[in-house]
């Protein structure tokens, strides 16, 4: 009885000592959401990552690990096509506020419009869920979230930030996506001025959550990437690089 209960408060301590604030080093260090560049190539899919359909879209885009000068990265084609691949990670935005990654595109949209359903396909995005909570939804919203969890057994996410690669609208525009005021576009390309080459990019994902929805962002439920061209029925091919979440300072 007496080992058991030393046993127990060994553990209890270290669990202390983890949590404890005096050891910030713990709490500085990055998260790899996606650390690509460490896969093995010609995987369809990385570790810890999973595809993202929709209903009634029966096309998919093809995503690979590919070795591209010299770095694995995910390879994805579009061909009048729309999924994605998600990583389902709990993180709270406000310890990490900032997204890295980077990435590259080889093609525009013709018919692109971030205004428009019609037009509503990107070459490459970075989207980032948020998790649901009751403290931002109204009465009969709140029955949507507990009917589709009912359904499908977890809550979907309740708002989310897409950064996207657009054809023609500037740098630095936010709009609501075309489908629900609840996804919010933030250009960050734009245009075939940067194609085919590598792009690197960090956004404080937290002061863009409090910019497109007026307070304070949840947790993160997961992030994802996505190349689609099925409301355009257009092509695109892009790669991305690793995507990294990192603290204030580092």
């Amino acid at each position: 009885m007496l080992r058991r209960a030393k046993l127990l408060l060994t553990v209890f301590l270290a669990a202390l000592t983890w949590i404890s604030p005096q050891f910030p080093v713990f709490a500085q260090e990055p998260v790899y959401i996606g650390a690509f560049s460490e896969a093995e190539a010609e995987k369809t899919i990385p570790e810890a990552w999973e595809p993202m359909t929709f209903d009634k879209i029966e096309r998919h885009t093809a995503y690979e690990l590919v070795k591209k000068e010299g770095t694995t990265v995910i390879k994805a084609e579009s061909r009048n096509a729309a999924s994605g691949l998600i990583r389902q990670i709990p993180l709270d935005p406000q310890k990490f506020p900032f997204i890295e990654w980077r990435w590259q595109a080889a093609d525009i949209y013709e018919q692109g419009d971030v205004s428009t359903k019609a037009g509503d396909d990107y070459p490459a995005r970075i989207y980032v869920a948020f998790a649901y909570d009751p403290k931002t939804v109204g009465f009969f919203e709140k029955a949507k979230f507990k009917a589709y969890k009912l359904v499908y057994g977890e809550y979907p996410p309740s708002r989310a930030i897409s950064y996207i690669w657009a054809n023609r609208a500037s740098v630095g525009t936010m709009a609501d996506n075309a489908y629900t005021d609840r996804v919010k576009m933030i250009v960050v390309e734009s245009g075939g001025e940067n194609l085919n080459k590598w792009v690197s990019e960090r956004r404080n994902l937290y002061k863009d959550y409090i910019r497109a929805f007026d307070e304070k962002p949840p947790m993160i439920s997961g992030i994802a990437i996505m190349t689609d061209s099925d409301n355009t029925g257009e092509s695109g091919t892009a790669y991305y690089g690793d995507i990294i979440m990192t603290p204030e300072k580092r």
